[in-house]
Order: C-alpha cells, then structure tokens, then sequence
C-alpha cells in the first residue's frame, strides 16, 4: 500500500512537471504571437506599420519639401525608390519584437527624417505602438524650409475607423483621435499629436490663411473600394487636385497663395474607411503617433514613448554585442555602426503579404520540356495565358530589397535568415513555417510570392505568372541545419537576463522536445516538397547510355531559356547551348545534395531511422554521380553537362560560381580530391579571385563581362558567404589544405567586408552585386536582403595568426 502511495505520488509529481512545461511553452507561444503582430509590415514603404492580420488596420507616411509649384507632386515621399534623390535610409537599429529607429535622408526634400517605433505589451490583443516622426533640415536646406507631412490611416475589410475629436472648420488645434475595433484588434484608439512647442509653422501671408490656418492640423476623410486602399497617394494626389484645382479658379496664378497653402488636403471629416492627417512645417519638426489597444491596462502617452525610444535603443545595442559583434579585425568603432546597420535593414525589411497570386495550373505538355527546341514550345505555352488567380495566401518574409524587390523570394529567404537566426530562432522559424504553409498538394511553392494587387504593382506582367513546374535553389534547408547544429550547441543555453524576450527567442534551442515538436509539425511537408523537387527536376541518365553509380541521382532545371535559368536563380550564367532536354546542371545536382542531407539529419533527429537510412542511400548516390557526371578531369573542375550532336554525354564548363558549386554546398570535404583543383581556382586572380570578392565568372570566359553581365562577372555577397563558409571549415580541419584554406579565408573575409563598408561609407547604402575591378556597388540599392550577411562574415572567427600573409 505504501509502494502504491508513493508510485501514484511519483507519477502526480511528473505530471505536474509536464503540466509546467506545458504552461510554460503555451505562454511563450502567446507572447511570440503577440510580440510579432505589429510592425511596419509595410516594407516597400519608407514608413508604414500594420498588423499580421489579413485586411485590416495598416497605416502610412508622406512628406514633401512645399516650397515651389513645379516640384511637389515629384517630391512627395511614400514608398521606396531607387531614384528619389536619396543620400541614404533604413533602420540604424530594429528588433522585430520591440521596435527601433530609422532615418532616412532625403536630400531631394533637403530633410532628413527619422521614426523612432517601439511596441508597448500588455492587454488581449497584441498590445500597442508608437512612433515619433522627426524631421531635421539638412546642411543645404534653405532658411525657412516649409515642409508637409501627412499620416494617413484605413481600415481594409470589416471594422470601424472614425475620428473622435469634434469637427472643427478651421482645422484641428490640439490631438486628432481616432476611434475604431476590428474582431480581432478589439476597441483601440490612435493620437497623432502636436508636438512639442519648438514645432513652427509657415506665417499667413495670404488671405487664405484664415480659412484654413497652417498651425493647425488638417484633416479628411473618404469612403474608398478595399482594392484602391493601398494606393493611398494617388487617392491623396486627388484631394489635392481639389484645392489646387479651387485656388487657381478663385486666384489665377498670379495672385495665387504660396504653395505650402496650395498643396493641402481639404479640412473634410466624415465617416469613410480612409483618413488622412496632414500638417504643415517651418523648419525642423516632432510629432507622436500612439496606438492604444483598449485591452491594455492604460492608454500609451507620449511620455511612454520616450522612455520606449531609450529602453528599445539600449536593448538593440546589449543584444547585438552579445551576439553579432564584430570579430577582429573588425572590433574597431567604425565597424560597430556599418554592422548594426546592417542588421537592422535586414531585419526592418520583413513584412507582412497577403493577397491572391497568379499561377497556370494548365499543366501543358509543353511544360515537360522533354523535345528539343523545347523553349520555343513552353514559349508558345505560356503565350495561351491559361493563369488564373489563386488564393488568398499569406506570407510573413524578409524580403531583398524595399526600394525593388518588396516581396518574397524563396531562395533569398534562406540566406536572409542565418543572420536573424542568431538573434531569434523563434522569429527564422516563424517565417520558415509561414513559406511552407504556401505549399500545394503536390509539394511545389512559388519561387516568387507576388501576394496582391500592391504586390504586382511592383512586377512587370511577364513575371507575374508562377509555374508549378518550376523550382528554386532550397535555401530555407540550411537554416533548418542551423537550427539543428544549435541545438546540440551548449552556448544555446546562456540566457540574457536584460531581454525580456529571451525566452521566447530561444525557447526552441533551450528545449529540445520543443525543436522536435516543430519538426514533428511539418515533417510531412519537408518530404513532399523534397520529393516534388526529385519528381519535377530529374535529369535523364538512362535515355543517353550515361556512365554513372547512380541511374537517379541526376538534375535539371525546368523553365530555361537559351539567355537564361532564372529558376536557377544565377539567371545570366553562361550554360549549354543550345538548351537540351539531356542538360544536366551541377547547382542543382549540389543543391539536392545540401538538401538531402538536411532531410537525413532532421530524420535522425526525429528518430526516423528507416527514412534517414533512405536519404542517406540518395545522398550517396548524388555525391558518386556529382563525379560521375559532373567533374572534368581536363578542365579540373565541375561543370554543366549535356548531350552533342553524336547523343554523346560532353561537359560544358563556364568556370565560375557554377564550377565551386559542391564546394559551396558543403559536399566538397578536406580529404576530397577534387578540394585543391577547387581552391586553385577560387584563388587564382585570371580566374575567379578579386581584391573585393570571388567573381561569379571566370575572367578567362568568353562571356566574361558580357550582355546583361547580371552573373557574368559581378560580385555577389550570398555566394561568396558560402565560400568564406567552407573555407573556414577546411581552414579548422586536419588536412592537407588546411593551410591554404586558412590564408584564403583570412584574405577573402577582409577583401568582403572593407569593400561592403567602403561602398556604405561612399553611397549610404548596401547594394546587390560589387563590380569585380573596382569594388563599387552596382544594381539595386537599398539590396539589405543577402548583401547582410557581411554581418555573419564579420561574426566570424579570425584565424590570421594561422594562416599566412599571401596566396
């Protein structure tokens, strides 16, 4: 009886235990949910925050400089562009849980502005958030710089939205209010403030000025179709219209008021699910923008705010030192700055889609490319336009670049990842899940998540349309081996006191039953997605009496064109030609390799023993015929492969990214006997080795530097990550590489991140790609996405004292 006593209280005592557990990871996930809803999920905007809600609340910044009729409708600023006379912007530092601070210099508006956005808990719905807008006149504004700004507001979908204050027909002296509720964000209130006595507003020096005074805040509303919401400054370019349209009827141009009285909105509150806020400046300004949830214990003040700026700043700054600071011989102050910088850009490029997208499920023969001449056939395909819109679907992404790509892309999302993988695991995981939840039935997800009207708006028709035949380099499989290796790192254990969300960060890497119920989660999607991509990208061995270990283990790109792969992602690389339905491609080969392996390890992870057997029989196989297929022993390197006139097995070799590519993925170890013809080449400056980076082509290809040039010769940061990645693991590795590998990783981290800095340093900005002769940033600016992994090269070891002065 005793025994029984004594069992039954053992048991009660681990159920208890479970049950804390328990209770904990629940509240953990609510507080993960909650400190993720709001954010400026709006990245394609330079300021506009909204919550991961589908058709709800979303908000917006404009301003211009008003100091003359001919330039203001040109110089209004709302979404990001690359060619808005810009000396630089982004987030200086962000933490997608607590806020941050963003500047932007505007040297077209001779303005720079700043958002200071911190996120309050508290309450059932999400808590609450502020912004302080700031704006300080550059070195070469005029005297008297008039300046407007304009906040507007809209609810999307059901909910209301009204502005509480009474009307007032001069305009609004003290706080404009706003009331409203949604289902899902309860009853909250929204104060855009004065400011604090400091602010100046332009003198009356018109007769107009007493209608419609400019110390005061004006304020108008419309009623607009769901679809036009996002289109809010053409909708505000016609309120606008209005006045202007008014005031040249009454006034002709000679006699008309300046054009900081022309350029405003009419005074017109009314009920409508589109608000605007405008106000009106002389010279530097500040104002708050508070939203309150009606959950939360007490409304949010401007006071609050402050203190939020202070405490938001402080925690960025301990947290980054903890975990990204700058390793020798990069640990000088110069590199603090530039590396958080970095970061933050990358992290305040995550946003928030949701919307349908467009896709041709025809599934036309044609799509098969299994003819010769097969791209004029998918050519002829896609002409019959058999797309139709699908959805709606929602994306939480870290997307490439505000200003041109604001959107998602699969393979970049991967290299976005590792670095916020260091600072939340929790959040890199949330937005893995959110890519696999886009996944069809057969296992295919869109290389491209063009999610909405806004979205498309952004995209040229031509590349609108997404393919379920067509693939994407797998990249999300390597933060999946992150998040592995972590877990079996001992430092995932330290805990950082002074972050309030440290818990929910890293609850995955503290708890390992917690990793394994994740995995657990979408284990079925990995696999239909590694098989669809088996299923869909196969080459042909059999078909041409090919010589190899494995009759599988074989892989092609769908969606070639004779210029371009851009399914492949290095879309310009040089390739076979012409394009033939024998093509064998070593990227994909090497990519299918990573991602087998990947799948191997979570399967053993996961204690799925029969499958981690069988990827580990495709593993095997696909590192045989890596050889088998794809290495050349006169070229001594790996290349693309195809089939000659003779329906003979011949290799087509491009020397460049494409020939390094089983290095990259990690399948080239420090004992392979292909690692020294590798290093050769990557080192060899006729080849492949610049002062700024490793090219993507060889200098010695007669299509070095050629047409587009996009990947015939450019510098390009995600690639030659994967190489200082792998060099550093060569480099800590008995062999007889070893130290080669150390001097050309030592070299080759310098070279990268001097010349990222320098270019940062010149332009005020991080850019896609770096011209291999002279290191200048080139393509898109404002490119935050992978060009940020300068942050995980600079995170890395120093092994200079190891290796040696010269290649």
């Amino acid at each position: 009886m005793v025994l029984q006593l004594w069992f039954a209280g053992l048991l009660a005592f681990f159920a208890a235990l479970v049950a804390a557990e328990q209770k904990v990871l629940s509240e953990n996930a609510k507080l993960s949910n909650e400190s993720l809803l709001w954010g400026p999920y709006r990245p394609n905007l330079y300021f506009g925050v909204k919550p991961r809600i589908p058709k709800s609340l979303l908000t917006g910044l404009l301003w211009s400089k008003v100091d003359n009729f001919q330039s203001a409708q040109h110089d209004f600023r709302h979404t990001c562009e690359q060619h808005e006379e810009m000396a630089g912007y982004g987030w200086d530092e962000y933490d997608v849980r607590q806020g941050g601070r963003q500047t932007i210099h505007d040297a077209g508006n001779k303005l720079d502005v700043t958002t200071e956005f911190v996120k309050f808990p508290g309450g059932e719905h999400g808590g609450g958030w502020g912004v302080r807008v700031k704006g300080t006149p550059r070195e070469d504004a005029p005297e008297h710089l008039m300046s407007t700004v304009v906040f507007y507001a809209a609810m999307d979908g059901f909910g209301e939205l009204k502005v509480d204050n009474e009307a007032e027909n001069l305009g609004f002296d003290g706080t404009i209010t706003f009331k409203g509720n949604t289902k899902e964000l309860g009853d909250f209130s929204m104060d855009i403030t004065t400011g604090p006595e400091t602010n100046r507003h332009p003198p009356a020096t018109h007769e107009t000025y007493t209608e419609k005074p400019l110390d005061r805040t004006i304020v108008s509303s419309l009623q607009a179709p769901s679809e036009h919401l996002w289109q809010a400054k053409a909708l505000l370019f016609q309120l606008l219209k209005t006045e202007v349209d008014k005031y040249i009827e009454r006034y002709g141009s000679e006699k008309a008021p300046p054009p900081w009285q022309v350029f405003t909105i009419p005074n017109a509150v009314q009920e409508g699910n589109l608000h605007y806020v405008q106000k009106v400046f002389e010279g530097a300004f500040e104002f708050d923008i508070i939203y309150s949830s009606g959950s939360a214990p007490a409304p949010t003040s401007s006071e609050d705010l402050t203190k939020g700026i202070d405490k938001v700043t402080k925690s960025f700054s301990d947290r980054f030192t903890k975990l990204l600071a700058p390793k020798a011989p990069f640990n000088k102050g110069k590199y603090d700055e530039f590396a958080k910088s970095m970061f933050a850009n990358l992290a305040g490029g995550i946003g928030y889609f949701s919307g349908d997208a467009v896709v041709d499920r025809s599934y036309a023969s044609e799509y098969e490319e299994e003819n010769e001449g097969f791209w004029q056939e998918t050519e002829e395909a896609r002409a019959r336009n058999h797309q139709a819109v699908e959805g709606p679907f929602e994306l939480f992404s870290s997307i490439p670049s505000r200003p041109f790509f604001p959107r998602g892309f699969y393979w970049d999302e991967g290299f976005h990842l590792l670095p916020i993988a260091e600072w939340d695991m929790d959040l890199t995981l949330d937005i893995v899940r959110s890519w696999f939840k886009l996944m069809d039935d057969d296992g295919w997800i869109g290389r491209e998540q063009i999610l909405g009207d806004e979205a498309r708006s952004k995209v040229p028709p031509e590349f609108q349309v997404q393919y379920p035949h067509y693939a994407n380099p797998p990249t999300l499989f390597l933060v999946l081996d992150t998040l592995i290796d972590k877990i079996k790192a001992e430092s995932a254990k330290i805990s950082d006191s002074s972050d309030p969300y440290d818990n929910v960060r890293n609850a995955q890497l503290r708890n390992p039953d917690e990793t394994i119920e994740y995995l657990k989660d979408f284990y079925t999607l990995l696999k239909r997605h590694y098989f669809w991509f088996r299923k869909t990208q196969w080459g042909d061995i059999k078909s041409y009496d090919r010589e190899a270990s494995s009759t599988k283990e074989a892989y092609r790109w769908r969606g070639r064109t004779p210029a371009h792969i851009l399914t492949s992602g290095l879309d310009d690389y040089p390739r076979p030609q012409p394009p033939h339905p024998g093509e064998l491609h070593v990227d994909l080969m090497s990519w299918m390799g990573m991602m087998t392996r990947s799948m191997k390890r979570i399967a053993q992870t996961l204690g799925e023993d029969d499958d981690a057997r069988e990827f580990e029989g495709y593993e095997t196989g696909i590192l045989k015929n890596l050889d088998d297929l794809h290495w050349d022993n006169k070229a001594k390197t790996y290349c693309d492969a195809t089939i000659d006139d003779y329906e003979e097995h011949v290799h087509v070799c491009h020397k460049g990214y494409i020939s390094i590519f089983p290095f990259m993925t990690g399948l080239v170890g420090p004992d392979s006997s292909r690692l020294g013809a590798i290093l050769d080449l990557i080192s060899d400056t006729d080849e492949l080795w610049s002062d700024y980076g490793i090219r993507s082509l060889s200098r010695k290809d007669e299509f070095y530097g050629t047409d587009e040039n996009y990947w015939r010769s450019p510098i390009w940061m995600n690639m030659n990550y994967l190489i200082v990645k792998n060099l550093y693991e060569i480099a800590k590795s008995f062999g007889p590489h070893q130290k080669k590998a150390q001097t050309m990783y030592t070299k080759l981290r310098k070279n990268l991140v001097e010349n990222v800095f320098d270019q940062w340093e010149k332009t005020g900005f991080a850019w896609e790609q770096y011209n291999p002769e002279t290191g200048a940033g080139q393509r898109t600016q404002h490119f935050t996405g992978w060009t940020s992994l300068v942050v995980k090269i600079m995170q890395m070891e120093d092994l200079s004292a190891k290796g040696h002065d010269e290649l």
